[in-house]
């Protein structure tokens, strides 16, 4: 290839980036949150997600800044932690939970994560457990942050979890203002909690009565992970549904 065509190339690659950081800053994100998010030592996986999860947007809403101490439950593969790994920096701290109840049943459920903050660039994460009906952090935490799991402390794979005591909990976890955030499958209106373990959708409003009860005040809902063709009756798993599931995404506050 000439020089020619590799500036060509470069120039476009360049244009098409700084044409995303400014859609970006018009949707409220934060150089912070573009930068890791365009982070290239995120997975290939991970970036072919981002278009149905919109981190960027959704770690916008949240409010998650550099400095920030963030305790991310039940992180999976680590899709977010690393996100938010790279937005609150290396004066933020990122506890990656996982319950003890969930290691019961599988040993390996941390494996992945522990593996992540290993990895160069990811110290400022601590892969921790506790009880989920006890949840605890070293310091106290700006944020907490859910993203498609609250329907599972019904389920019997996390016991199931006393659900008041586990919001009691992250309630007690968070500083003063600090931020829940509760993103999820939503079921059908009424439901409560009867679709966690067959359908893995939960109720909205049953989590706003729940999380609400315990202390926090709901400040924002975002329909940013909204799918009204979604008629809540699919497993979320289903190929028809799967990663275009009707999600409601809660913003919650502690006085």
């Amino acid at each position: 290839m000439s020089w020619t065509k590799i500036t060509t190339v470069l120039a476009g690659a360049a244009f098409a980036f700084t044409a995303w950081q400014l859609q970006a800053a018009d949707q409220g994100v934060s150089p912070a949150i573009a930068a890791a998010v365009s982070d290239a030592s995120r997975p290939a996986a991970d970036k072919q997600r981002d278009a149905d999860r919109k981190p960027a947007e959704s770690v916008a809403f949240a409010g998650i800044k550099p400095g920030d101490k963030v305790l991310d439950f039940m992180p999976g593969g680590g899709y977010f932690t690393r996100i938010f790994a790279k937005t609150v920096g290396p004066k933020g701290k990122i506890y990656a939970f996982t319950p003890d109840e969930m290691l019961a049943g599988r040993t390996t459920a941390a494996d992945g994560i522990k593996k992540l903050a290993a990895e160069p660039g990811y110290e400022n994460v601590a892969a921790i457990n506790s009880s989920v009906n006890n949840i605890k952090a070293p310091e106290p935490l700006d944020v907490v942050w859910t993203s498609l799991n609250y329907h599972d402390t019904f389920n019997p794979m996390l016991g199931p979890a006393n659900t008041a005591s586990f919001n009691k909990s992250i309630f007690d976890s968070l500083k003063r203002g600090g931020i829940y955030i509760v993103i999820d499958h939503a079921a059908a209106r009424g439901s409560g909690a009867r679709d966690t373990e067959n359908l893995h959708r939960v109720d909205p409003e049953s989590v706003k009565a729940e999380v609400t009860g315990v202390g926090f005040e709901l400040v924002g809902e975002s329909d940013l992970l909204a799918h009204p063709d979604d008629d809540h009756t699919s497993r979320v798993f289903d190929s028809g549904v799967r990663g275009k599931t009707d999600q409601f995404f809660l913003k919650f506050r502690k006085p």
